[in-house]
């Protein structure tokens, strides 16, 4: 039985009352703090002033656990809109605000997927937006969707990371690196790179995923003309 319907021990007021809730919280909160590596049966139980095995009753598994983390965090994913463009973008930012708040989450979400209960509403909510359109079309352009938000945020929290361990933003990286690349544009090798690094347009990490996103958005409702042709 999956821990979303194993029912929980009764409550014990002595000598700390716990639930799935309390555990959960207290997860989200170490891993917040010092990302995966701080969450485990044992420093969760030492939050709450517990000892490991209380847990049990809970939760069997750390990974039971970081499923349900995972889907604690996805009660803040709220598809909102009233066509499936606004729906999928509505998720997409909210996806993406979710792991700002929580960077732990970016390495957590684009492998198998999510089942429990606030993952499956979020699911839910997407596909009722798309209702009337082929599942030919349904079904890939979701996952391109998921997997543009998924590669995006990793990126982003890939850069945020980087600046913590060098100790540089990411102006100072290409301050840095600028007469390098200079010096190689001027050899005449790469002159359509060389074009967009100092012609193109320098966007924020805000501005890219939006922009981003709007193109795939497009190209969905291209596809989804074609086949209404």
């Amino acid at each position: 039985m999956v821990v979303w319907e194993r029912p929980e021990p009764p409550e014990r007021p002595v000598p700390a009352p716990l639930s799935r809730e309390r555990l959960v919280r207290a997860a989200i909160k170490l891993a917040d703090a010092d990302g995966l590596d701080a969450v485990s049966l044992r420093k969760v139980a030492a939050a709450l002033g517990v000892g490991p095995m209380r847990l049990y009753g809970y939760i069997a598994t750390k990974e039971e656990l970081l499923d349900l983390i995972i889907d604690t965090v996805y009660a803040e994913i709220r598809p909102a809109g009233d066509d499936w463009r606004q729906v999928l973008r509505s998720v997409a930012e909210a996806t993406r605000r979710a792991v700002q708040q929580h960077e732990w989450l970016a390495d957590l979400i684009g492998g198998r997927p999510h089942l429990g209960p606030n993952t499956l509403a979020t699911g839910e909510a997407v596909q009722a937006a798309m209702t009337g359109v082929d599942l030919d079309v349904v079904v890939p352009a979701v996952a391109a969707v998921n997997a543009y938000v998924v590669g995006a945020v990793r990126r982003e929290i890939a850069e945020r990371r980087a600046e913590r361990a060098s100790g540089m933003d990411i102006k100072q990286f290409q301050a840095a690196h600028g007469p390098y690349l200079q010096r190689t544009f001027a050899t005449g090798r790469f002159p359509a790179l060389s074009r967009v690094v100092r012609d193109g347009p320098h966007l924020s990490a805000d501005e890219t995923f939006r922009i981003g996103l709007e193109f795939l958005l497009d190209g969905i409702q291209a596809r989804i003309s074609q086949c209404g042709s």
